[in-house]
């Protein structure tokens, strides 16, 4: 396994992304095409920038990509890809959504790779992370647009089959994606919800 997360290092470098994590949205996105040409994209916990990066160079020069994070985005002028802007901020703050909402008010396709401080204890890091997985489900239910997509990180545990059963109930169709450029030991999938359906926030 050694030998595969050197490659994915190595040809993040060569490709000129700050981190191999990419290949986790690549991956996805090759599979579902769920980015599409034009869209408009939210990045969550967006540094170092890889994502929000791929999501410019996909979506193109008429998409629009915002990304949200506690460290601060250097300024990036990627040729033929969407403009991206940075937001130093909190998702877990209660004024977040007003924040974002002056950029753009709502978007195609929301990301996130956010993945809590890890603290050795697998029970621990899994609640932190459902946390963090069930606050951008809850940020999507008002800044997504009806038929739009997320894509989430949330570590296996317990009560993984709940969190997925929610993201059931507000998208037509999900997929649970483990990358093959995820670490073998790792806990890590990502749920990607496809065809958002705004009518169940009404209701809800």
């Amino acid at each position: 396994m050694r030998k595969v997360q050197d490659y994915y290092f190595k040809k993040a470098k060569k490709e000129k992304y700050p981190a191999r994590s990419v290949y986790k949205l690549e991956e996805a996105q090759n599979k579902y095409r769920f980015l599409k040409n034009g869209s408009t994209v939210l990045d969550l916990g967006c540094q170092p920038g890889s994502w929000s990066i791929f999501a410019a160079k996909t979506v193109g020069p008429k998409g629009v990509v915002v990304g949200v994070d506690l460290q601060e985005g250097k300024k990036l002028s990627i040729a033929k890809a969407a403009n991206i802007v940075w937001l130093c901020d909190d998702i877990m703050a209660d004024d977040i959504v007003d924040k974002i909402q002056d950029i753009r008010k709502n978007f195609r396709t929301i990301l996130s790779d956010i993945a809590p401080r890890t603290s050795g204890n697998k029970w621990v890091d899994q609640q932190q992370s459902l946390k963090l997985a069930r606050r951008v489900l809850a940020l999507a239910g008002k800044l997504l647009e009806s038929g739009g997509n997320i894509y989430v990180k949330i570590f296996e545990g317990e009560d993984f089959k709940e969190f997925v059963d929610s993201v059931r109930k507000s998208f037509k169709t999900v997929k649970i994606v483990k990358p093959k450029s995820s670490r073998s030991e790792s806990r890590e999938v990502f749920i990607l919800g496809m065809g958002y359906r705004q009518e169940v926030r009404r209701e809800e």
